[in-house]
């Protein structure tokens, strides 16, 4: 099975990918666990408050430039030096003026509890930063050269690593401003690296100012489907600080967390098999379906692995994270069933976008994000935490069932023509 695998691009660079998820993966879970006993719940729960809102509007940092930059490249490997100068300018431009936008709404949604200049020096690292790092992995995935991905995504992580201990080392208490400026340079000196390695690996940029008003609205589509997907992933942890307690935003936030993190084997594989939803999706939907089945029973096996993994090992966070996080364990439980419901929903959203109907991918995710909200703005006063889990668990069944139905809708009626053509 291993000489299979070795023989098989998509199976080396999910054995790349798999590697350095598996590394950052432990790395993440140390620097979590650091950071979130040497906060307390209510400072965690300022920053994880803070870092949801600005998730919002990240994708819109980039316009949905890096997911471009893969679909060019995957299909003509000379449009790089084009598509990667412009995934840089439209960066440059569109961060600086969704920045200022956070600052003015963030008086509006978050507590007046958490500082500005949190939410700055997090805006700040995340929306330029975080999209530049995001861009220089994709340039790598483009031409399918998951070692670097996978080295980017583990250096990442490593960084914030060595953040966190340097500053537990300076400040036995830290705020949750102090863990924002150093996530900040963590982040800075990151994109700075990722960016070195892609020009110096794959080629310099072409820069140019001006765009096509057609792959700004493709890009646009990108940005939807992200911010969307960021929506009814993480605004309840916007919700949660302003409707209920910082400190139950931190509970919740852990065991999200913890659900992110036992996720990665599968983002691994999704990674590996981006570039080819688009090859496949050149011929249609049914071979992007096709692509995505064959993929899909890997992917739910070890999410239902998980799943039972987390039932059964939740009573142990509070002995890793402290006593403050004891109710994490029931919120770990209540969001057990995720990872299931992520794997059938993720192979087959990208079936959807490989096959060029991102339109459609990204309505249906922002239907779903307004439904999150919605509910949540019923749930959470009333049942703090507990209705943010419950919200969680009915958004992506609802994504799952909803993307299911299209793509076989869509399937359905691609067959129907061929087989009614003379």
């Amino acid at each position: 099975m291993l000489r299979a695998l070795i023989k098989s691009k998509l199976g080396r660079n999910t054995l790349w990918m798999s590697l350095g998820q598996g590394l950052r993966l432990l790395v993440q879970a140390t620097y979590f666990t650091i950071i979130a006993r040497t906060l307390g719940a209510n400072y965690y729960g300022s920053f994880v408050g803070v870092a949801a809102l600005v998730g919002i509007v990240y994708p819109f940092g980039a316009l949905g430039s890096g997911h471009l930059l893969v679909r060019s490249v995957a299909r003509n490997k000379t449009e790089f030096p084009t598509a990667w100068g412009d995934a840089l300018v439209t960066t440059a431009i569109c961060s600086t003026l969704l920045i200022a936008f956070v600052l003015l709404i963030s008086r509006t949604l978050l507590p007046g509890t958490i500082p500005v200049n949190l939410v700055l020096v997090v805006a700040i690292a995340d929306i330029p930063g975080v999209s530049l790092i995001t861009i220089a992995g994709q340039a790598f995935q483009s031409f399918e050269h998951m070692k670097w991905l996978a080295l980017i995504t583990l250096l990442t992580s490593v960084n914030r690593l060595l953040g966190a201990l340097l500053l537990v080392m300076l400040r036995s208490h830290p705020t949750a401003l102090e863990w924002g400026y150093v996530y900040l340079i963590c982040t800075a000196v990151t994109a700075t690296i990722s960016i070195a390695m892609t020009c110096f690996r794959l080629g310099f940029p072409q820069l140019r100012l001006r765009r096509s008003m057609r792959a700004l609205w493709h890009g646009f589509h990108f940005s939807v489907t992200l911010s969307a997907q960021t929506i009814y992933n993480d605004i309840d942890k916007t919700m949660l600080t302003r409707f209920s307690t910082l400190s139950a935003t931190g509970i919740y936030g852990a065991a999200y967390r913890i659900i992110d993190v036992s996720f990665s084997p599968v983002l691994a594989l999704l990674y590996s098999a981006y570039p080819n939803f688009f090859r496949k999706g050149s011929a249609g939907i049914n071979s992007s379906y096709s692509y995505a089945k064959a993929l899909m029973g890997r992917a739910m096996g070890y999410a239902a692995l998980i799943a039972c993994g987390l039932l059964l090992c939740a009573g142990g966070v509070p002995y890793v994270l402290g006593p403050e996080y004891a109710e994490t364990t029931v919120a770990l439980r209540w969001l057990s069933p995720l990872p299931l419901l992520k794997a059938t929903h993720y192979f087959l959203a990208d079936s959807l976008t490989g096959a060029g109907h991102q339109g459609l991918r990204s309505g249906i995710q922002a239907g779903v994000a307004l439904f999150n909200v919605v509910i949540n703005l019923w749930l959470i006063p009333r049942y703090s935490w507990m209705g943010a889990a419950w919200s969680s668990i009915a958004s992506d069944a609802l994504l799952a069932i909803s993307v299911g139905t299209a793509v076989y809708v869509l399937s359905r009626s691609t067959r129907e023509v061929v087989q009614t053509e003379p």
